[in-house]
């Protein structure tokens, strides 16, 4: 029987830093999201309606981000041994369902404008749409004085820019009514618009479902993992019984089996393989379980990832 413990918490760490930016770009987001639906409603715009929701998958995106960083803090206790880290894949998942049901009404609105055209106030649309691209610009600038490493502040940023792309479609929507008096581009750009808005949503759906439903995280294939451990450890004969999932967005975690060959050291084995894990997956935490060969005989090592106690067996 092999002990090893190297403890290690679950929780990235978080500079209070990234926390204020997200936050203060969640403010400003959400509050001009609200003065955009509003004036959209009031100028009659579907193009503005349609960019207030595009704004709120930023708010969204932002929103997320700040929970994991404030939920990440909070400690895990007997009930909830990996904390609330997972919270923020439910918010997504709320998220990404409120959005797609948003762009479903969007798209029935755009068809009935486009058979029955209804009066565009372009002044109004226009002003808005300017503020709109202006408070994009400000939340990017925030967001680049926070960690640009970070996962969550770096999906933030991407949003925020691809709402200053549809800021930019709905200028144009308001100068091309104002020149033209064309109303057909207003409930034609919002469509667009609502593409984009489908798109993220539909990959955030995607992603949350993914790590709820516990499926391994971005492209990994368990197949290759088991051959890279096996080429690159010494002492390793196979692995089995491999789970890989994710706790919470950019936290892996595996579980699997060891054979070892017979003058393998079991301590020094596994933590080679933690070792490639981590740098080749990055799979911080992970339980190794080796297999003696004598039928159920097996012993957990896992030098702990993450756990205040472990206590391994091996039965004869």
């Amino acid at each position: 029987m092999a002990h090893s413990h190297d403890h290690h918490d679950h929780a990235p760490k978080v500079g209070a830093n990234n926390e204020r930016v997200v936050l203060l770009g969640l403010a400003l987001t959400f509050a001009f999201m609200l003065a955009e639906l509003i004036g959209g409603l009031l100028a009659g715009s579907l193009a503005l309606i349609a960019d207030a929701g595009h704004m709120f998958t930023d708010a969204a995106a932002l929103a997320l981000a700040w929970a994991g960083f404030r939920f990440g803090r909070r400690r895990r206790d007997d009930r909830r041994t990996f904390g609330y880290m997972r919270f923020e894949i439910l918010a997504g998942l709320v998220n990404a369902v409120t959005l797609i049901a948003l762009v479903g009404w969007i798209a029935f609105e755009a068809v009935q404008r486009l058979l029955h055209p209804a009066p565009v106030l372009a002044g109004p649309m226009l002003v808005i749409a300017v503020l709109g691209l202006a408070v994009n610009a400000l939340v990017y600038w925030l967001l680049t004085r926070g960690d640009t490493e970070h996962l969550n502040i770096r999906g933030a940023m991407v949003h925020v820019l691809g709402d200053m792309l549809g800021s930019v479609a709905a200028i144009v929507a308001a100068l091309c009514i104002w020149l033209t008096g064309w109303t057909p581009i207003d409930p034609l750009l919002s469509v667009l618009l609502s593409a984009l808005v489908l798109r993220s949503a539909w990959v955030l759906l995607k992603a949350s479902l993914n790590v709820l439903m516990e499926g391994a995280p971005g492209d990994l294939v368990i197949d290759d993992l088991r051959r890279t451990l096996v080429e690159k450890v010494a002492g390793l004969r196979a692995v089995d019984h491999i789970h890989v999932w994710s706790i919470t967005s950019g936290q892996p975690a595996a579980t699997m089996e060891v054979s070892l060959a017979p003058e393998a050291d079991p301590g020094t084995v596994v933590r080679a393989v933690k070792e490639v894990l981590l740098h080749d997956y990055a799979i911080a935490h992970s339980t190794i379980e080796v297999d003696w060969g004598q039928g159920d005989a097996t012993c957990a090592l896992e030098p702990g990832a993450g756990h205040d106690h472990h206590h391994d067996h091996a039965h004869a």
